[in-house]
């Protein structure tokens, strides 16, 4: 069972940016699809970005043309680079993975290997 650490996260003024990484234990090449998502409190976890072995990317509105997800199977790492960051984007982060589908989505619950997260504070 893969497992996965996120790291990178920190405090940043409006406008700064911090880039994630998700290192994975095992080999990441097999998995079809993974992604980052976050949490504030007493809000519902939400996906941020997501990232399938062809390549193709998704991202959420509110991050597009900020955010670039990315990920090196050589080195069993996902990345999630974050620019021109706001304070609306203050969360604790978490990278996913989806071992169990051949397909990718951004169903939350379809994602069954999660690390601990790390938290990213944005002040104005």
């Amino acid at each position: 069972q893969v497992q996965l650490v996120e790291s990178g996260g920190g405090s940043v003024q409006a406008g700064g940016s911090l880039r994630l990484s998700c290192a994975a234990s095992g080999a990441i090449r097999t998995i079809w699809c993974m992604g980052w998502f976050r949490q504030v409190p007493g809000k519902e976890r939400e996906g941020v970005a997501r990232t399938e072995t062809d390549g193709t990317t998704r991202y959420a509105d509110s991050v597009k043309g900020r955010f670039t997800i990315s990920r090196d199977n050589a080195k069993s790492t996902l990345y999630l680079q974050m620019n021109s960051l706001k304070p609306a984007d203050s969360a604790m982060y978490y990278c996913a993975a989806d071992t169990a589908h051949l397909t990718c989505s951004d169903d939350v619950h379809r994602y069954n290997i999660w690390g601990q997260g790390t938290q990213v504070t944005v002040s104005s």
